[in-house]
């Protein structure tokens, strides 16, 4: 799968996902674009996940018609959210484009 993590997603975690090509919105030169642009420049570039920090997304997006799966990571501390890589993975592998889902991570 190809996933594209936002601003705020540890990149630590790509190490954790074998299997997939895993970008960064920085690496990508999109750190700066609004949300709405971002989504369109991810899905544009052929990318099926993003994942975040962002909480608010799915109220400051229109996300219905999105083919994009989105992947809200609870938290952005990173031993925190190491502790549940097993269940992250299981997550992103499993996610169906076009969905949303939050992972708490407690």
């Amino acid at each position: 799968m190809k996933i594209l993590f936002d601003q705020g997603t540890p990149v630590p975690l790509r190490r954790f996902l074998p299997g997939h090509a895993i970008d960064t919105a920085y690496e990508r030169g999109w750190s700066e674009i609004s949300n709405g642009n971002l989504l369109n420049q991810a899905e544009q570039a052929g990318y099926e996940l993003l994942i975040t920090t962002d909480r608010n997304l799915r109220y400051e997006q229109n996300l219905g018609n999105r083919s994009i799966a989105i992947a809200v990571l609870m938290t952005t501390s990173w031993p925190r959210i190491k502790q549940h890589t097993d269940r992250i993975q299981a997550i992103v592998d499993a996610i169906e484009l076009g969905t949303y889902q939050e992972i708490p991570i407690e």
